[in-house]
């Protein structure tokens, strides 16, 4: 079953696979979301995965090779589900616990990483796909409510100021670092939870996209709670 989007989020609502990845995105409709409550314990699965840096990347045989309870084996077989569905798909997902991400301070007024609103770009058709199946869930904004930040007059004219070549690059110069992906919520903009086992597919800027790409971030973590992400 589909259900058309809300009007103010730009979401619209499958209730499985086959039509999360067959519903085409058309006018301002660039996320989907498969709505599922899950079954199993996620979290047993992260508490049993050593973090010695801030993410670590699970392949399938060490999933499969981890010591669960029951619970546990349950919240198993529901990722190694989704890794089918996605690699069948034609999909290379990737499963991650996460601590944090890392920060960008290398410019102060503009930071470009993840914890940023920004959109996914590639240079061939493509769509992003993710699930938050433990910790906190990454959101989007509705495009309506948000602002590319290099079109914000304050911060272009401080983005010019650390740029020291010709004026006609400097739109390349914006898309090299990738400060034009980034974008600066309305103060009245409502961002959108991606919720906690639901599965999203959203709208990437690639060439012959027909919708603008969907606008999210990761979320802040809370201290001592790790994520559980699958994304691709």
């Amino acid at each position: 079953m589909i259900h058309l989007p809300s009007a103010a989020h730009q979401t619209g609502f499958v209730s499985n696979f086959k039509d999360l990845v067959s519903t085409p995105f058309s006018g301002d409709m660039n996320a989907i979301c498969w709505n599922r409550t899950l079954t199993g314990d996620f979290a047993e699965i992260v508490n049993k995965v050593a973090l010695n840096e801030n993410i670590a990347e699970l392949d399938e045989t060490t999933l499969r090779e981890l010591t669960l309870g029951e619970p546990g084996k349950l919240a198993r077989e529901i990722l190694l589900d989704d890794w089918k569905l996605l690699k069948d798909h034609g999909a290379s997902p990737s499963l991650n616990v996460i601590r944090c991400y890392e920060r960008d301070d290398a410019c102060p007024f503009f930071p470009t990483d993840v914890y940023s609103f920004h959109v996914d770009r590639s240079p061939v058709p493509t769509d992003t796909f993710l699930c938050t199946y433990y910790g906190e869930p990454s959101e989007l904004v509705p495009n309506a409510q948000a602002q590319q930040k290099v079109l914000v007059p304050d911060i272009r004219a401080q983005l010019k100021k650390i740029y020291h070549g010709a004026p006609e690059g400097f739109d390349s110069f914006l898309e090299e670092y990738f400060f034009d992906l980034h974008y600066l919520a309305n103060p009245s903009a409502q961002p959108v939870s991606l919720g906690t086992g639901n599965m999203w597919r959203l709208a990437v800027d690639h060439p012959g996209s027909k919708v603008p790409p969907c606008i999210h971030r990761a979320p802040r973590e809370k201290t001592g709670q790790h994520r559980l992400l699958m994304i691709c």
